[in-house]
């Protein structure tokens, strides 16, 4: 890796970090060049914008996910075991500080049209096929029922961690976590039928 694609590697780390708790949009050019000691023009030079440099922040972000949360989980049985290391990985992604990036900044992108909104919406749908792929492969395995709802169930698995950042974020419930096991239990129980 050369030096140029070290140091943009190492804004996009720390621009996912502090998006995290503030959003993409407070991520100024200027900001971040202060943040990492670079003139503008050199953090221009990596992103060509600002909203170059906000669809980069999104990116990284989905390849952390992918790193931290989906590739661990297919080391695991295929089936079952692999839906529960893929919640269990998401579940820690979210307890780093500023929680669940995509969740952070989904109400801040929603009614933004543009390339980072767009960017946040594609790794969205990937990761919703991936849990609904997940679940097609536990039926297949005869870990959930055969008539399962696996695009269905892949939006519930999702709401289920919506909830938990809500609650353990917004509202600070200290019964956050049991709640979120035991919806999270009770939807696997459903597969299986």
């Amino acid at each position: 890796m050369g030096k140029g694609e070290v140091t943009r590697q190492a804004i996009l780390d720390r621009a996912v970090e502090l998006a995290r708790s503030t959003g993409v949009a407070a991520l100024t050019i200027g900001r971040m060049a202060e943040e990492l000691e670079l003139s503008k023009s050199g953090l221009i030079a990596h992103f060509g914008s600002k909203e170059g440099m906000e669809v980069a922040i999104v990116k990284a972000a989905q390849d952390q996910f992918v790193d931290q949360v989906v590739r661990p989980a297919l080391r695991e049985k295929r089936g079952e075991p692999r839906v529960r290391a893929l919640f269990q990985h998401w579940m820690k992604w979210g307890e780093q500080p500023g929680g669940c990036f995509f969740i952070s900044v989904q109400a801040e992108l929603d009614d933004k049209p543009g390339p980072a909104r767009d960017a946040l919406v594609q790794a969205q749908r990937d990761w919703l096929d991936t849990l609904a792929t997940a679940a097609r492969i536990a039926v297949g395995e005869g870990h959930f029922r055969k008539d399962l709802d696996c695009e269905q169930f892949g939006f519930e698995l999702y709401m289920v961690a919506f909830g938990h950042h809500f609650l353990t974020r917004v509202i600070a419930d200290p019964k956050a976590s049991q709640r979120t096991k035991k919806a999270y239990e009770a939807l696997l129980e459903r597969a299986r039928g």
